[in-house]
């Protein structure tokens, strides 16, 4: 009697705890905002500050981040000599890297046997992509191959999945 009290109070606790657990939610950091910059300026001085990447707009033929700069301007001696606040740039994006799939492979469990010899395999599941971007020549190579079909993506459609991102991000 005094045994199966004990277990439900310790189911009782351990259920409470769980609940706890489950309700606290962490939230991940937003990669797009409160990025820090750091750089120097002419005759020793150091800026420091963050940026917040608000949207992507089309530059020419290609893409620019809009941000909004703070930031504080020391001297060589590290007075502040001056500081802005939500100043907005615009930066062009260089380097897009992204991946493809090139081959996915699943084998199920496979059973042979051989004149006598038993040969027994488990599941096999065999993932290729390719990388794209600077210095991976193969990894380009094997993209464009694998989409030589596709029309090539209009750089607006790319611009407005960008955006997307930057609200899911929040």
């Amino acid at each position: 009697m005094k045994k199966r009290i004990l277990l439900i109070a310790l189911l009782a606790v351990s259920s409470i705890a769980i609940s706890n657990i489950a309700s606290a939610q962490v939230t991940p950091p937003n990669p797009t905002q409160d990025i820090p910059v750091v750089g120097t300026i002419a005759g020793g001085g150091t800026f420091e500050g963050t940026l917040d990447i608000v949207r992507f707009v089309r530059d020419g033929s290609g893409i620019a981040a809009i941000g909004s700069l703070t930031g504080t301007l020391t001297d060589a001696s590290g007075i502040a000599i001056g500081s802005v606040s939500n100043l907005q740039i615009q930066l062009p994006v260089s380097q897009i890297i992204g991946s493809c799939d090139i081959l996915h492979l699943n084998l199920g469990p496979l059973d042979l046997d051989l004149l006598g010899l038993v040969v027994h395999l488990d599941e096999v599941v065999l993932d290729i992509t390719a990388e794209s971007g600077a210095g991976n020549l193969l990894g380009n190579l094997l993209c464009a191959v694998t989409h030589i079909l596709d029309g090539p993506a209009p750089l607006f459609a790319v611009i407005g999945l960008l955006n997307r991102i930057l609200g899911i991000l929040g």
